[in-house]
């Protein structure tokens, strides 16, 4: 069975290709730093930077909402691979072939923390009532789109 599961964060956001041809297909690759449990003696590294991709609809989504510091929840299996680059070197790949993510936080904790920024505005803490509705002045009511 060849079966990963990782959560970590997104060191830069998505690079997105599209395949050539009648039905091109989107495919993803992007790299998510997993924090390490366990800390060896004399090493300084604390995450391990893995490579990932993804393809078709699981690429396209990556590409609309995925950002650098997103943290996110990657299932999929390891792929190996070779190939010889133009000084005539054999490099070898491992990469984890995406098959399910999805987000690991909320967009109000991943702002907390400096994961992504949020398109839109939120109130202040002032701003807020105690139901964690924001308060609408008085008389502004027939500016409402509804009533």
């Amino acid at each position: 069975m060849n079966k990963v599961i990782l959560m970590g964060r997104l060191t830069r956001d998505p690079e997105v290709r599209y395949s050539q041809g009648e039905g091109s297909l989107a495919i993803a690759r992007y790299t998510i730093a997993v924090d390490r449990r366990f800390k060896r003696d004399g090493d300084q590294q604390t995450a391990d930077f893995i490579s990932c991709v993804s393809f078709g609809k699981t690429a396209e989504f990556a590409e609309k909402y995925y950002r650098q510091g997103t943290k996110v929840l990657v299932t999929g299996r390891i792929q190996t691979g070779s190939y010889t680059n133009k000084d005539g070197q054999k490099v070898y790949t491992t990469e984890v072939v995406v098959e399910e993510q999805e987000f690991a936080e909320s967009k109000a904790a991943a702002s907390e923390s400096g994961g992504f920024q949020q398109a839109a505005a939120r109130p202040e803490p002032s701003q807020a009532i105690g139901d964690g509705f924001m308060n609408i002045p008085d008389g502004i009511d027939e500016e409402l789109p509804f009533n």
